[in-house]
């Protein structure tokens, strides 16, 4: 079992940055691939970012350019760092750790609106 922890969302102006960070507790998630997830209202969720246990990062399409994801295994956390939000970006953001199993955060709102 891996528990997990978002925070760093919020309301954000068009082109602004926020970073998100998922704490993990339970089990050490060095050897989970993790990844960010969002959710827009009326819309399935949709792959942001992934990265596996060596650092192999992934990014959808829409993200590439904008986002980072990074990993800290020694704090047990995974960053997304997102620059040059757009209001396509409003979602819920939330964290997930695969291992076989997938686990998943309560999710972070994420607002970009002028």
């Amino acid at each position: 079992q891996v528990q997990l922890v978002e925070s760093g969302g919020g309301l954000v102006q068009p082109g602004g940055s926020l970073r998100l960070s998922c704490a993990a507790s339970q089990r050490r998630i060095s050897i989970y691939a993790m990844g960010w997830y969002r959710q827009a209202p009326g819309k399935q969720r949709e792959l942001v970012a992934t990265i596996t246990s060596g650092g192999n990062t992934n990014y959808a399409n829409s993200v590439k350019g904008r986002f980072t994801i990074s990993r800290d295994n020694a704090k047990n956390t995974v960053y997304l760092q997102m620059n040059g939000l757009k209001p396509e970006d409003t979602a819920v953001y939330y964290c997930n750790a695969h291992f076989g199993l997938d686990f998943w955060g309560q999710g972070t709102q994420v607002t970009v609106s002028s």
